[in-house]
């Protein structure tokens, strides 16, 4: 088969992957100012996420908290994840808009890379609307994370750009999952957990389409900066996900809650269990090179 009829083939398939997200989207979506009740009153003894996803659950700090401290932690950790997404929301619509400045718009891959990014708007403001009413303030990443990913989403192409993507929304999936089963769990996360998840499985579709299509016939020297690139947007997701000021806000030791909460092997577990399906993808598709893995390994994704 030559080139030409290869780069057809791929194509075609690229569309077809496409339009039936697309079709998804058409009978599968959610408005998340009319599907959750932001009316409903909070009950006082609801979690912020399950205590297992608690960054301190399992250690001796846990053990010393007050239930009340637990729900407060949880609330508040749950915020900071969902602050953590939309920094890197709108990190991502830039990326997908600049991918796919004048292309056909005609092609079904343009029409569901927008509908990605108004879908992804209106997570931002669905995140947005539930740290305000659990009445959690804004959460940010550190400063050198803010720059770097200024350089990332101006800079950051092709498989870089879609595995970023790919990675920032397979680590907040699982969670979610589990959340939005979680009895013991606010309604108004769980309701927004299902909003996520179910939108978010297109978008990770669309993704790894978007990253087998790039990876084919690159060179060595590219499949390595870019395995590099992506571990390392990874890192400084996983290294904000969760603020500190999330313990102060429990009225904990900050310094001790840090300490714990690094050391937690519960969590650790957790994170790389939560990762299973993205590494064997990066694998599959070329870009779990052993820099790449020792990146992940830093922040228990492996």
């Amino acid at each position: 088969m030559t080139s030409v009829a290869v780069d057809v083939q791929r194509g075609s398939t690229d569309e077809d992957v496409s339009r039936r997200l697309l079709a998804s989207a058409a009978t599968l979506s959610y408005d998340p100012l009319v599907e959750v009740d932001w009316d409903a009153p909070l009950p006082e003894d609801a979690y912020g996420l399950n205590p297992e996803w608690s960054t301190l659950y399992g250690t001796r700090l846990w053990d010393e908290t007050t239930e009340a401290q637990r729900v407060t932690l949880t609330r508040h950790e749950v915020c900071s994840i969902m602050c953590t997404g939309i920094w890197f929301e709108m990190i991502l619509q830039q990326m997908v808009l600049r991918d796919q400045y004048v292309k056909n718009p005609a092609n079904a891959e343009f029409q569901f890379a927008l509908t990605e990014i108004a879908d992804e708007c209106r997570h931002s403001i669905m995140f947005a609307r539930a740290c305000e009413k659990m009445g959690v303030p804004a959460y940010f990443p550190d400063r050198l994370s803010i720059e770097l990913g200024r350089g990332f989403k101006a800079l950051a192409a092709a498989e870089t750009a879609y595995g970023g993507i790919l990675v920032a929304e397979e680590v907040l999936d699982v969670m979610q999952r589990d959340w939005m089963r979680g009895e013991n769990v606010l309604h108004i996360v769980r309701s927004t957990s299902k909003i996520h998840v179910v939108e978010e499985s297109r978008h990770m579709k669309f993704a790894r389409q978007e990253i087998r299509e790039r990876m084919a016939g690159i060179s060595a020297a590219r499949r390595h900066i870019s395995s590099i690139a992506i571990a390392s947007g990874a890192y400084f997701i996983l290294r904000n996900i969760v603020n500190k000021g999330v313990y102060a806000a429990a009225g904990l030791d900050t310094e001790r809650a840090v300490e714990e909460a690094r050391d937690n092997a519960h969590y650790q577990s957790m994170l790389r269990s939560s990762c299973s399906h993205l590494m064997e993808f990066l694998n599959d598709a070329g870009l779990l090179t052993r820099p790449a893995m020792a990146i992940y390994r830093r922040v228990h994704m492996l």
